[in-house]
């Protein structure tokens, strides 16, 4: 049986939130991020892996700092002196916009060691592994650096490049999947969009409109027995009922409040034969994300309410955030002071935000000032639907009563 490790998106330089640990220096968002890594690498420890697949988006930029980077190498070269090969796709994120700049993962390519395997371009690489051989075919994040384009396409808009990179790529795919060995074990790997993969958290609200993409039936192909990815960040097999299994492991850790309720982990995969292969996802140790909206009730303090609420929730070395509506007919009397308190055990308190909802006004009636009594109280009825059928009898009563308030007065 082969053994391996299925995993992708670290980001590491990821810090939306959270602060400088006392203790390391180190953003604290840094420090989860490494921490997730860690425990995947754990686990191929522990399972004692043939080999490790990472599948793209080390770093958050294409120019990771040297902290995130010597985070990033030690982690790795912990499986490098368990002596497990390391399979390295590059993604989007790691992949610089400039034609001729090296990636954020290049170095690992040049290090005089065995064991790392950087696809920047699509190749095959047959492992050796301690339980049999292994086809890999990698692809990674495909852009006109990875693809030759002639001149004849210079000219061309950006989404006839697009169709021109897919179909070269799904062509690629095939011919590498025609060169493998039938009878050995063999997995497709890449950093790429899947037309039903469903994106989650700042994705959606990303600009995808030109990101190649590609079918399902274009990568479970024969005769891979696995089609690992990276990119999108929610966990997923698009291939439930089929063969092979076309899978996201999704990040390791959570990105921003839109993964709040997602599971994030790896994938560790199992070939125990040709045509016969499983996976189980595993969850890593991640930050809790908690958003509470809240909305007031009028007749309740409004400060009592949202700390009851902060209450209900175990928000301790948790990232929150507080979002509470105000009915329309009362002031914003929240106490911030005292909320600020019931948070003292949060790792990071995004906000206490509060939303207003205005109340509907009325259209006012057309009031002129030379209108008579009467034509004014039959203009304000008028914009009262609720005392349609009663107008005639309000202003009759409304005039008597206005004539006996004129005599009155003019008797004293």
């Amino acid at each position: 049986m082969i053994r391996f490790i299925h995993t992708a998106d670290t980001h590491f330089g990821m810090e939306n939130y959270g602060k400088i640990d006392p203790q390391t220096g180190i953003h604290t968002r840094l420090l989860d991020f490494e921490k997730a890594f860690h425990f995947c690498i754990d686990t191929a420890l522990q399972k004692k892996v043939d080999f490790f697949l990472f599948c793209g988006d080390a770093y958050k930029t294409t120019n990771p700092t040297p902290t995130q980077q010597k985070l990033l190498l030690n982690c790795l070269m912990r499986l490098y002196q368990a002596n497990i090969p390391i399979i390295i796709i590059i993604g989007n994120h790691d992949n610089p916009v400039s034609f001729g700049k090296a990636h954020a993962l290049d170095i690992f390519a040049d290090l005089p060691l065995d064991g790392f395997h950087i696809i920047s371009k699509p190749h095959m690489v047959r492992l050796e592994t301690k339980n049999g051989p292994i086809q890999i075919v990698g692809i990674p994040w495909p852009t006109r650096n990875n693809i030759s384009i002639s001149d004849k396409h210079l000219l061309k808009s950006s989404k006839d490049i697009t169709r021109y990179i897919c179909k070269s790529i799904g062509q690629i795919i095939q011919s590498f999947s025609k060169k493998l060995d039938s009878k050995l074990p063999a997995i497709l790997a890449g950093h790429l969009t899947v037309s039903t993969g469903i994106f989650s958290g700042s994705e959606k609200r990303a600009i995808y409109g030109n990101d190649p993409t590609f079918l399902p039936s274009q990568l479970a192909i024969e005769p891979f027995d696995y089609v690992a990815l990276g990119h999108l960040h929610r966990h997923q097999n698009l291939n439930k009922n089929g063969y092979p299994a076309v899978v996201y492991p999704g990040s390791i850790e959570r990105i921003d409040f839109g993964e709040r309720k997602e599971e994030k982990g790896f994938c560790l995969v199992e070939i125990e034969e040709k045509k016969k292969t499983s996976y189980q996802f595993i969850k890593t140790p991640t930050r809790p994300f908690i958003q509470l909206d809240i909305k007031l009730n009028e007749a309740l303090d409004q400060t009592s309410q949202i700390v009851n609420e902060i209450k209900k929730h175990s928000i301790k070395d948790a990232i929150v955030k507080i979002i509470y509506h105000v009915p329309a007919s009362q002031k914003d009397n929240v106490n911030l002071k005292l909320v600020q308190q019931t948070c003292s055990e949060v790792m990071y308190l995004v906000g206490i935000i509060p939303v207003r909802h205005i109340e509907t006004r009325e259209k006012r009636s057309d009031l002129k000032v030379s209108m008579n009594f009467e034509k004014l109280l039959g203009a304000y009825l008028d914009s009262k639907p609720e005392l349609k059928g009663k107008k005639e009898a309000l202003i009759q009563k409304a005039v008597a009563l206005y004539e006996q308030s004129r005599e009155q007065q003019k008797e004293t």
